[in-house]
């Protein structure tokens, strides 16, 4: 019915690599989907329904991870024996560290003084930043250098971060 010792990649048909065809996930996704709906197993025994809703789990699971750029390359260094998000690793560029204590500092003083424009500004200056990491994410990690890789996925959940709490911020600054 379902082989569940299939990597994501696997299960969908498709190169274990950064770089993904959208389309053709999307497709093999739909079919699984199809194939391992629990509804097709109404009717089943037991032991049946329950391989389905695993399957169906399974595919859903695989699917958001694949479909997620940040996901996809942990996953990819997971597949390598790379954990990038292990609490015990605490490395990062001391410049890209600096970088954002002051954006931190600078979202700080704007909501202090009410300046909404501010706020925008350094989230779309996070936004733009996270956009050149995901490009040279898909270069260092297709090019099978995964201690960078490693180090560009660390910095896109730190960055990730700090946009949900400038939007937080932006929220509350709505709501006074």
């Amino acid at each position: 019915m379902f082989d569940f010792t299939r990597n994501h990649f696997e299960l969908f048909g498709l190169p274990a690599r950064f770089r993904l065809d959208a389309a053709a996930l999307e497709r093999a996704y739909r079919e699984l989907q199809r194939d391992v709906h629990p509804d097709r197993y109404a009717g089943a025994a037991d032991h049946e329904k329950r391989l389905a809703l695993q399957g169906s789990a399974r595919v859903n699971e695989a699917y958001r991870t694949l479909k997620d750029p940040v996901a996809r390359a942990e996953y990819l260094l997971q597949l390598s024996g790379i954990d990038a998000t292990a609490e015990t690793d605490t490395r990062m560029r001391a410049d890209f560290l600096m970088r954002q204590l002051e954006r931190r500092e600078g979202a700080d003083d704007a909501r202090a003084g009410h300046d909404e424009s501010a706020l925008a500004a350094i989230l779309a200056d996070v936004q733009r930043e996270s956009g050149q990491l995901l490009a040279d994410l898909e270069s260092v990690l297709d090019g099978d250098d995964r201690e960078a890789a490693r180090m560009r996925v660390r910095e896109l959940r730190f960055l990730a971060k700090l946009g949900d709490d400038l939007r937080d911020m932006q929220l509350a600054e709505l709501d006074r």
